[in-house]
């Protein structure tokens, strides 16, 4: 046997050798491509920031989530039971609103959106809402925004809370009036709050005329919000609901159910991210508050799905808001889903009575304290230091409006009007410039949005 024949023989067996290898990492490489692509829902810790139609990065080598603020609308936002004039006439509405807001807000090195609406202003005025919606989507991708539709409600709706709530419609309550009385109220200590979820989560609240249940009739309100909005590159996603109550320990799993049926609705849509929500009320104290409890509300399928939390304080070892935060953590990786914080800012919150009409003591409830709520360039640095450690996928501070806040630290903005012509100009305050230091600090003064082109993801 010939030297020459040996060492071809060899030769022959190290370049298959090779080739072989080179095909395995490749395939290795082609399943993990496929894993990030179709299982965007893994554990806040592993996650990989993307969408389905843009990946947020700092560099090559290091991605950051979705940083920005909540937006406040004029006609998305008009409360159903109140006033026809209520809203647009405490503060003029600026002429261009969304033109000016969103051009501040990008040039500020932010890139993204959390828009909140209300089902009940939908109701209100419908060709109003689906127009300004319209509006802001365009005005989004003109400055390379990324918003997130937020389904929004605060003490339910203006039918149970006539000075503070909003959310759902009054036709879903008008017709029970024993049930659900003209301002029985809407946050979490009322009976009448408590009857309304109850009869929410077992689906039992339906439209008289039709019979059609809640939840349906939800799903087809948001399917028209995709419908408007979802075809634009600046849409990231649909949050479901924000911050829906809870009443009784067997609602956990009815909230999961819930859940399901809107991702399962929205998914005949959309395909891009969608956002179920945190429950109040939060109580450390409750010892159902655990992380397989809030683990049990995320949807079956979760695919391209994330879970929207509040952080309204400096999370430190071992305080309140450093235990809530773990809390949610857990039940992020227990239910395999990013975590998404939809609001953050700094809150302190006083205990205040509620009394009768005869000034008799019937419950304590808690309220916002204006001066305590204040928030530093420290706190807001703390904040967001936590929130990218944790690898959050997003996060949008609370907030941006051109309606006066009775908490300062509450909007970013103040619009002087002129009153000649019924216009306003808006003017960013020093909550402002703390909030874009704090993301250019933590983030290395270089936040951007490339944007990439992939198919989308499917359930």
């Amino acid at each position: 046997m010939s030297f020459d024949y040996l060492f071809t023989k060899v030769k022959r067996i190290l370049l298959s050798l090779i080739f072989i290898t080179v095909i395995t990492a490749i395939a290795n490489n082609s399943n993990n491509i496929r894993f990030v692509n179709s299982e965007i829902a893994a554990t806040p810790a592993t996650y990989s920031q993307q969408s389905n139609d843009s990946i947020v990065t700092r560099d090559a080598n290091n991605n950051i989530p979705y940083v920005g603020v909540n937006v406040q609308g004029l006609y998305v936002s008009l409360e159903g039971s109140r006033g026809s004039s209520q809203s647009i006439n405490r503060v003029h509405f600026p002429t261009n609103y969304y033109d000016d807001s969103f051009r501040i807000i990008s040039k500020a090195g932010m890139n993204h959106v959390r828009f909140i609406f209300y089902w009940e202003a939908y109701e209100k005025h419908p060709a109003e809402f689906i127009k300004e919606l319209t509006t802001v989507a365009q005005t989004a991708d003109k400055y390379r925004l990324k918003v997130m539709y937020d389904n929004h409600q605060f003490h339910t709706s203006s039918w149970l809370d006539n000075k503070r709530g909003t959310g759902f419609p009054p036709s879903l309550f008008k017709n029970y009036p024993t049930l659900y009385p003209y301002n029985g109220g809407g946050s979490t200590e009322y009976p009448a709050a408590k009857v309304w979820w109850t009869n929410w989560w077992n689906r039992s609240v339906k439209d008289v005329g039709t019979g059609v249940d809640g939840w349906t009739l939800q799903a087809n309100f948001l399917k028209k919000i995709a419908g408007v909005v979802d075809s634009h590159p600046s849409t990231i996603g649909y949050e479901i609901l924000s911050e829906p109550q809870l009443h009784s320990t067997d609602q956990w799993g009815k909230i999961g159910t819930y859940n399901t049926f809107m991702v399962n609705q929205l998914r005949t849509q959309t395909h891009k991210t969608i956002a179920y929500s945190m429950n109040i009320p939060i109580d450390l104290k409750n010892s159902s508050i655990t992380p397989t409890n809030l683990a049990e509300m995320a949807p079956s399928n979760r695919t391209n799905v994330v879970f929207k939390i509040s952080v309204y304080a400096v999370p430190a070892e071992g305080n309140y808001q450093q235990k809530r935060l773990d809390l949610f953590i857990k039940a992020a990786r227990l239910a395999g889903v990013p975590l998404y914080i939809g609001e953050w800012n700094n809150v302190r919150r006083v205990q205040v009575p509620i009394t009768d009409q005869n000034q008799h003591l019937v419950n304590q409830t808690f309220t916002t304290s204006p001066q305590l709520s204040d928030i530093s360039q420290e706190q807001a640095d703390l904040i967001v230091q936590k929130l990218k450690e944790i690898k959050v996928w997003g996060m949008a501070f609370w907030s941006w409006d051109y309606t006066y806040s009775p908490v300062p630290s509450f909007n970013l903005i103040k619009v002087l009007s002129d009153l000649r012509d019924l216009t306003g100009t808006i003017q960013t305050t020093k909550y402002f410039d703390i909030l874009k230091n704090a993301y250019s600090t933590i983030y290395d003064n270089n936040i951007d949005i490339v944007n990439t082109t992939k198919r989308p993801m499917r359930s």
